[in-house]
């Protein structure tokens, strides 16, 4: 600004940096808050896995499966809970940061107040100076000539003229002084004041820099909880294509089968005629125990996903 005593540009830097440092603090609140979300999903995500009952009763192979699903069910919870540590950790480093650049900020604020202070009251001492050397010479000379009306002697004239002439002489010294002074004073608040813009100017190219790289950081830790939770999610695919009807069919088989040999067929015997003695007669040959025919392949019907796969899936 033209004028000395204005700071209206450096209250707009220092309004921009507080923006600046308010904004940080946003972010770190979110991350905070995300951190919360995360770490109740998680421990909700465990508490399911292990206190609902999921398919208790099967047996072998899809047991297998149910229990890894369970598992990586645990699992992904407890990548959640330590997410939301994570999260945690990089709120404390902006906190850690926006803090750090705060405390920094304040020893050159100070030092910019100080000087403004100084200037000011510069300024101000000098600007009365010169009112009074302004006011001074023709107060000066109405009084020597209301002098000169009323006496009567020329001696008294002269001495209050040298008085006069020696005030103004006084006052205008004082008043170059006041002037030469303040000139440094400028100069010295004009140094401090590019050198405080130079620091505000490289603090907040730091502020941005470091806030976008946060940001940048807490998408890859998203999409890396993202991944790992496939590989958890890949885990039981995979087990579900090691399930096998065939072999759970014979498991259960042979678990709870009670013998290979049908019952005998049952015999006639005559108790109402004992003189007839007719060939006994026996029922029809039962038809031969044959085992089941293959298992059909599982199929997937209209609008139901592919049992087990996952066509074009890529894990990246």
């Amino acid at each position: 600004s033209t004028d000395l005593t204005s700071t209206v540009g450096y209250d707009s830097i220092i309004q921009h940096l507080n923006d600046g440092r308010k904004n940080c603090k946003e972010f770190e609140d979110f991350l905070k808050e995300r951190a919360i979300i995360e770490e109740k999903y998680g421990k909700e995500l465990i508490n399911l896995s292990k206190k609902k009952p999921c398919g208790q009763t099967e047996l072998n192979t899809l047991k297998r499966s149910l229990d890894t699903f369970k598992q990586q069910i645990d699992n992904v919870g407890q990548g959640h809970i330590q997410l939301a540590q994570t999260l945690r950790e990089e709120a404390k480093k902006m906190e850690d940061f926006r803090e750090k650049q705060k405390l920094h900020r304040k020893k050159i604020e100070l030092i910019m107040e100080a000087i403004h202070k100084n200037r000011n009251l510069q300024y101000k001492k000098t600007m009365e100076v010169k009112q009074t050397c302004c006011c001074f010479l023709p107060y000066g000379c109405t009084k020597a000539l209301l002098y000169l009306s009323s006496l009567s002697h020329f001696w008294q004239l002269f001495l209050k003229l040298a008085q006069t002439k020696s005030a103004l002489e006084d006052s205008d010294r004082s008043y170059q002084q006041s002037v030469t002074t303040l000139e440094k004073i400028r100069e010295e608040w004009q140094k401090e004041h590019i050198k405080a813009c130079e620091f505000f100017e490289t603090q907040e190219c730091e502020r941005i820099n470091y806030f976008r790289n946060a940001l940048w950081l807490h998408v890859n830790q998203l999409s890396q909880d993202c991944v790992q939770n496939d590989e958890k999610y890949e885990n039981i695919r995979k087990s579900l294509e090691m399930c096998s009807i065939e072999k759970d069919i014979d498991f259960f088989v042979n678990l709870r089968k009670t013998g290979s040999l049908a019952p005998a067929p049952v015999v006639y015997e005559n108790y109402y005629n004992t003189q007839r003695n007719p060939a006994p007669v026996r029922s029809p040959a039962p038809a031969p125990i044959s085992r089941r025919g293959p298992l059909p392949t599982p199929t997937s019907t209209p609008g139901e996903p592919d049992y087990t796969t996952i066509d074009g899936y890529s894990l990246i």
